[in-house]
């Protein structure tokens, strides 16, 4: 009984969290990111700002908190140790741009975030934060592979290059408005970094 108790407190955090940030990213893109307050958010969401604190620490991120560090991770760790560390983490980050953009209303949400973060100044400083965030996950995720300090160097070096990757062709699917399939880009630019096939056997 307790673990069902649980568990339904944990669905009724990330219901609270998901419509939070859903009339947030409303406002902002709506009204401007600096011109919108969190009281404006709160009031929007039916919460007090005291609940938006408790869901969102800082207002940067209400923008920025996602679950995209969790995904690359679980792919990371179910594809196993053997194919090779650009393989592993490129395609976990393939495979969960296509699980964030699967429908449409994610795509969209998605997409007005990442015009959010390349638009605002404060926005791009803190997605810093995030990118680190998510190297730590993606290190993380790859268990033995980084179990030594050879190892963890190249860990570090391949999670690095992947997510400048990542970054590259997120901007050019927001400055294209999203009609590319953002898959296909990652993609893409991985390839322009470590070469013509570097996901090869991927999904196969």
């Amino acid at each position: 009984m307790a673990d069902q108790h649980s568990t339904l407190r944990e669905r009724r955090r990330a219901q609270t969290q998901r419509t939070i940030q859903a009339h947030a990213v409303r406002l902002f893109a709506e009204r401007g990111y600096d011109a919108t307050t969190v009281t404006d958010v709160a009031e929007a969401a039916g919460v007090s700002p005291m609940t938006v604190y408790r869901h969102f620490p800082t207002k940067e991120d209400l923008v920025l908190a996602d679950q995209h560090g969790r995904l690359v991770a679980e792919r990371i760790a179910a594809s196993g140790a053997g194919p090779a560390l650009v393989r592993r983490i490129g395609g976990a980050l393939v495979e969960s741009g296509a699980a964030l953009t699967g429908d449409e209303g994610a795509r969209e949400f998605l997409l007005t975030r990442l015009r959010l973060m390349i638009s605002t100044p404060a926005l791009r400083a803190k997605h810093l934060d995030n990118q680190y965030a998510l190297q730590q996950a993606i290190i993380g995720a790859l268990g033995d592979d980084a179990a030594d300090p050879e190892a963890a160097f190249q860990a570090q070096a391949a999670a690095s290059a992947c997510l400048a990757a990542l970054h590259t062709a997120l901007v050019r699917w927001a400055e294209g408005d999203g009609r590319e399939e953002l898959p296909g880009l990652i993609a893409k630019a991985l390839a322009a970094v470590f070469g013509d096939d570097p996901l090869s056997g991927v999904g196969g």
